[in-house]
């Protein structure tokens, strides 16, 4: 009897074990097909971080925020290229959702971007749709897109003024990242546009950079101010040479700066080359 009492012991512990292992198993798979921690935005799909080739392509999904041109800084490409690669016409709405070409097209013909090209470029046909994917990315887009068109492109700045009062502590080195220049200052310090533009992104949908704006000074200039502790100005509107357009901060760093960056046809120059000497 001892003898067969643990043959029985034997066989019912190996199957309860056998009905455990079936259990976890369907917990964990349970645990994969729902999970319970909660997933931030950041932890979704994030185009500022993740491309995807398609059809020889690289392209990224447009994200709440973004603007034509705020893709283009981000991408170095100059955003008539972008346009013209995604026959994107003027006033350049994009739209959630819609794939934006990061690389020229096999076979690209220029051809023109003006108001008469179709504005529902990239490679998404449902860029026109309604409802989240393909809505319009944001009210204020739309709005500056709108007024671009009745305001001139701006002729190429012949000056340029310091944007910030302060030590420069950071110089433009792209060999190692550094795309710009750093400016120390007290928190709360004016910050001035360098030339007169027009604001066509205000945000802080690109990495590294804190609460930003750039402004379209012409065809050939953009510029770039970083780590604000307030902006002042809208997107669409036209700023003059001087006007006070946002507050120094630390946003997105561990210092009071202010980074600054000047872009000639998308790519990074340096800033000192076109700023005043200083004294």
């Amino acid at each position: 009897m001892m003898k067969g009492s643990k043959g029985w012991t034997s066989m019912r512990n190996m199957r309860l074990s056998s009905v455990f292992g079936y259990l976890l198993m369907l917990l964990i798979l349970g645990g994969c097909a729902n999970p319970t921690v909660p997933v931030s935005e950041r932890d979704t799909l994030s185009v500022r971080e993740e491309v995807e080739l398609l059809g020889g392509s690289v392209i990224r999904i447009v994200q709440q925020g973004d603007t034509l041109y705020s893709v283009a800084f981000d991408a170095g490409i100059d955003f008539r290229q972008l346009a013209q690669w995604n026959r994107i016409g003027e006033p350049y709405i994009i739209s959630v959702g819609q794939r934006i070409r990061l690389t020229k097209p096999d076979n690209f013909v220029a051809r023109a971007t003006g108001p008469n090209s179709s504005s529902g470029g990239g490679l998404n046909a449902s860029s026109r749709a309604g409802g989240t994917s393909g809505s319009t990315v944001s009210s204020r887009s739309v709005s500056s897109s709108t007024r671009a068109s009745s305001i001139s492109a701006g002729a190429t700045p012949t000056s340029w003024l310091w944007p910030v009062t302060g030590k420069v502590i950071g110089t433009y080195n792209p060999s190692v990242g550094r795309k710009g220049i750093d400016i120390a200052g007290a928190a709360g310090s004016t910050i001035k546009a360098a030339a007169s533009g027009r604001v066509v992104y205000s945000g802080t949908g690109l990495r590294g950079y804190g609460e930003m704006l750039i402004l379209k000074h012409s065809e050939e200039f953009l510029s770039a101010y970083a780590h604000n502790r307030r902006i002042l100005v809208k997107e669409g509107e036209q700023v003059q040479q001087g006007q006070k357009i946002a507050e120094l901060g630390n946003s997105g760093t561990d210092k009071y700066m202010l980074h600054f960056e000047i872009r000639r046809l998308g790519q990074p120059v340096d800033p000192s080359q076109y700023l005043p000497r200083p004294g």
